[in-house]
């Protein structure tokens, strides 16, 4: 029988809010293999906690939320086993991704790994257009690895030495339906505004309007026609048009913003 007193442990990290859609899938992926798991929570109005509790988790209430990075590093030093495996609720380890981190942790030669993530659209899982392997680093060492602080909701955790690369996939539920995406959009552009902003602080209002415009349509080009998301049917046309608009967004409220605390206006 293996020893398992000499087996690495495993804790999950995790932030929701008003989750409970999502996680029953993403625990009960985990439950039963991993050591701990710990949520961090931004005052969940639904069954989120309740949930959360089912499956064992220590779940720790911050109501204050502190931006995606940072609400991360929360949970990561809430962490106590060997390893981190750091997902976002609406991520799901597979049979095949659990059986390779198993494999690689009972004797690792990294102390980060990236994992490849696979994207659903709608009613298509998406293969092109940049969408894929669009890798993640998710497992690392305790103490290794952190969130970057200021960087936006698609931050990925940092970690200067070499890495391991995992094969099997980690499946994202994260636009099932149109609306799901547009509120994820509206949301994820407000969260980079401080980080766009600050990028493009000494470029004038009048040209970060200009590549409201000019970055989106060449990001359009660049994705569904040089990187072939024209290969994922409908979902990857009304993915690439609406991600264009996202690009428009996320300029213009920095724009916004900018023009505001120039003339002294309320936001």
């Amino acid at each position: 029988m293996p020893d398992d007193s000499k087996r690495a442990t495993v804790s999950v990290a995790m932030i929701a809010t008003n989750e409970e859609e999502n996680l029953p899938r993403t625990l009960a992926a985990v439950h039963g293999w991993v050591d701990e798991i710990v949520i961090v929570d931004s005052g969940s109005k639904d069954r989120s906690p309740e949930i959360a509790q089912s499956f064992g988790a220590k779940h720790s209430f911050n109501r204050d939320f502190k931006g995606h990075p940072e609400q991360k590093n929360i949970a990561i030093g809430n962490c106590t086993s060997d390893w981190v495996l750091l997902l976002d609720a609406d991520e799901v380890v597979t049979p095949e991704l659990r059986a390779e981190i198993e494999a690689a942790l009972a004797a690792p030669q990294f102390n980060a790994y990236w994992m490849p993530r696979l994207n659903i659209f709608l009613t298509r899982w998406m293969r092109h257009g940049g969408l894929y392997p669009d890798e993640k680093l998710r497992l690392f060492r305790r103490g290794a690895a952190t969130a970057r602080e200021g960087n936006g909701p698609h931050e990925t955790p940092s970690y200067a030495g070499d890495k391991g690369r995992f094969r099997q996939h980690l499946l994202h539920y994260g636009y099932p339906d149109f609306a799901n995406y547009l509120d994820h959009m509206n949301e994820y552009s407000s969260a980079s505004v401080d980080a766009l902003g600050r990028k493009k602080r000494d470029l004038a209002e009048s040209l970060i309007l200009l590549q409201s415009f000019s970055n989106p349509f060449l990001q359009l080009i660049k994705n569904y026609v040089f990187r072939l998301g024209f290969l994922d049917g409908a979902e990857g046309l009304v993915f690439h048009l609406n991600h264009a608009m996202y690009a428009h967004w996320k300029y213009v409220k920095v724009w916004e913003a900018r023009r505001r605390m120039r003339l002294s206006l309320p936001t």
